[in-house]
């Protein structure tokens, strides 16, 4: 942004475009005019040039700059919030200046060292905390929250601790394509209480990712202090228990920073090994500036300040010959001058315009369905579960960027057996055995897209997704919506009841997820369509959660083609033509509803829906106006169900067709019971024959 040159061997940049006239003799004459006479810091400048020494003081004092106007702005009520990294610089400036500019960096709040020395434009990160269209994420997010693969640098979502863990995924994609790189992430100390936090350690442990996770202990999450926070003495002992390397430096000290993050990144990457590395700083202003810091004792900011790490490493530089008054005088007014740049181009920046339009097709990234048929008619009877198992290893074959975790899916072959051989054909790399952490697997999953490559990630039971809610619905949800970059996942999802495995493994808990825009969810109820859908699944590049119901896995079988095929994600399949009543419905309602109306002796018009988002709207409508009579049946229960949409939907749309209610049956609102007779009772199929007579001769 601010400096020009080349990078050399030292992997610095020479510092050449604000002292082109000054020579290293004459900078030996100087004054001191930081403040600050002898430095805090004893600085070690090692093999860095002078060139290196001065470009980074440019790099540090760069933010702190923006910061300072950032700050005057905001009292002048011409931004609405900042959050402040003043007295952190060192860290984000040392870690942006020491990795490539290709490697991964995953900031948090206070890290605009991170941008500016990587050199996104201030301009354009104006318009990005101002909500302007031409920001990073056309105004949907706020300050740093944002990701940019121009520049390598994925941010952060409020919950803080999901970040560790996309960085797992990129550190894999890197570690599987042999690239050589390593990945740094950001938290807090904070967020080292944080789920995810240990989660992605231990991940990153147990995988072996070349990751350097920075640990920002600035003292204070929010307001309360460390003391309430963590009882250990440090922090990067929290690394040494799951096996990591770990070591705690001073966060304030430039060069410490410099030297201790160029030998990790060497060390990461000839290992292929991670390491916590715990920074100690202060921050000195509050969480965000609305906040204050009235908290914090008078004597600690004292203490602080003289710690500070920009005047600090400019008064050694002044010190050691290598800064005077003009030079430096000069690097502010240049930085001023890109400074004011921007912000004018900020402010020149149009009132955004919103259009529907617009805001929708950015939901889902833009997928164009082809059709693939079978180029061989041969089809073989299979059961569900093996049609899946055929899907899948058809996807790997097809899909050499694709990689499948989950719980036991190498050599167990996973719960279910879905996968089992298939560490023999594709190896561990792409077929990997988890921890059991399911936020740091979908976390990885984000990752993952994040480099370019497909990911599957298996959830035992479709129940066990609460432990990765977050990373679904607030990370691989909204992440193409918010700045672009698409997640290019498939969740499988072995669910629903009637196996008797009791509550927590036999929810049907896809409308947990059909509330949450970005999401595609399929639901197959046939083995065919299970293989077909699964392959259009990995195919598209949006993430869609895929439901395959326990019961049906070896209940339900059929021809199936042995070649690759794909079905398209939304479009229903009626299953029978009828002209008395209609029945909407999906999973292991097709089959309760094809039998009750056999039993019942019902000329029933059955239509399965395969895909909940999106909903094929032209089929149901073409099944309401088919009979005038609808029922809605699902496995889940009746409240906040997806029936609900679907009868309102019918109602304010073709109630003009309609010569009954919309009727609704569901399961019972109760957790899913254990026992036989219970469970029986709870289902919606114990009811269904009642409500189809009540709906015949309404």
């Amino acid at each position: 942004m601010w400096v020009t040159g080349g990078h050399d061997e030292s992997r610095g940049f020479f510092f050449t475009s604000f002292l082109p006239h000054l020579q290293p003799s004459y900078l030996c004459t100087m004054q001191t005019t930081s403040g600050i006479s002898h430095p805090a810091f004893s600085y070690d400048r090692g093999n860095l040039s002078h060139e290196q020494l001065t470009d980074l003081y440019s790099r540090l004092l760069a933010p702190r700059m923006i910061e300072e106007k950032m700050l005057n702005l905001l009292r002048q009520g011409r931004i609405s919030k900042w959050f402040s990294g003043i007295g952190q610089e060192a860290i984000s400036v040392a870690a942006a200046w020491v990795l490539e500019a290709d490697e991964y960096i995953l900031p948090m709040h206070r890290n605009l060292g991170v941008f500016t020395t990587r050199d996104v434009p201030f301009g354009k990160l104006f318009k990005q905390w101002q909500g302007g269209y031409n920001g990073f994420s056309k105004g949907r997010e706020r300050s740093f929250h944002f990701g940019t693969n121009d520049y390598h640098i994925v941010g952060m979502i409020s919950h803080l601790g999901p970040q560790l863990t996309i960085a797992d995924g990129i550190a894999l994609a890197a570690k599987l394509k042999q690239e050589n790189k390593v990945t740094a992430v950001f938290t807090g100390e904070g967020g080292t209480s944080e789920g995810d936090f240990h989660e992605a350690l231990n991940v990153a442990a147990v995988w072996d990712l070349p990751v350097i996770f920075i640990i920002e202990n600035n003292g204070y999450g929010l307001s309360t202090p460390t003391g309430e926070q963590y009882r250990c003495e440090n922090l990067a002992d929290r690394g040494v228990g799951y096996g990591m390397r770990a070591l705690t430096v001073d966060g304030n000290n430039i060069l410490e920073m410099v030297h201790t993050l160029t030998e990790l990144r060497e060390w990461c990457i000839r290992e292929q090994k991670p390491v916590l590395l715990e920074c100690r700083t202060f921050r000195m202003r509050g969480h965000e500036e609305a906040s204050g810091v009235k908290y914090v004792p008078p004597t600690l900011l004292e203490e602080w300040a003289k710690k500070d790490p920009v005047r600090n490493f400019e008064a050694w530089l002044r010190n050691e010959g290598l800064l005077d008054d003009t030079a430096a005088e000069h690097i502010r007014t240049s930085i001023s001058v890109l400074i004011d740049k921007g912000l004018q181009e900020g402010f020149a920046e149009p009132p955004l315009e919103p259009t529907v339009e617009a805001e929708l097709a950015d939901v889902y990234k833009e997928h164009t369905f082809v059709q693939t048929s079978p180029r061989v008619s041969a089809a073989t009877e299979k059961r569900m579960v093996d049609a899946i198992s055929d899907g899948l290893w058809q996807a790997m074959k097809k899909h050499e960027n694709l990689v499948l975790m989950g719980q036991d899916i190498a050599e167990y072959g996973g719960v279910f057996k879905i996968t089992e051989r298939f560490v023999d054909e594709f190896g561990h790399g792409r077929v990997r055995n988890t921890p059991i952490c399911e936020s740091a697997i979908l976390g990885a999953a984000v990752g993952l897209s994040i480099k370019g490559m497909k990911s599957m990630v298996e959830l035992q039971f479709a129940d066990f997704v609460t432990s990765g809610f977050n990373q679904v619905v607030n990370n691989i949800a909204k992440m193409h919506y918010r700045w672009g970059q698409h997640v290019d996942t498939v969740l499988r999802m072995p669910t629903g009841a009637g196996v008797g495995a009791g509550p927590f493994h036999s929810q049907s808990n896809e409308a947990w997820f059909f509330h949450t825009p970005g999401l595609k969810i399929v639901y197959p109820s046939t083995a065919e369509d299970a293989k077909g859908l699964l392959l259009s699944a990995f195919e598209d590049p949006n993430p869609v959660m895929f439901f395959e119901h326990k019961a049906m896995y070896r209940s339900i079988s059929g021809a199936v083609p042995d070649d690759y095929y794909t079905i398209p994600i939304g479009k229903a399949r009626l299953v029978q033509e009828g002209e008395e009543l209609s029945v909407i419905t999906y999973g292991m309602g097709v089959h309760w509803a094809t039998r009750a109306a056999s039993q019942l002796g019902i000329d029933a018009r059955i239509l399965d829906l395969r895909s909940l988002v999106p909903l094929d709207y032209e089929a149901i409508s073409e099944t309401v106006q088919a009979t005038g009579k609808v029922l809605v049946l699902h496995e889940d229960t009746l409240t906040g169900g997806i029936g609900a949409e679907i009868s309102a939907w019918i109602n304010e749309h073709l109630f003009e067709y309609l010569d009954a209610p919309v009727m609704r049956c569901a399961s019972l609102n109760t957790p899913v019971p254990f026992a036989k007779p219970l469970e029986e009772q709870y289902l919606a199929t114990a009811r269904l024959q009642k409500v189809m007579l009540d709906l015949q001769s309404y």
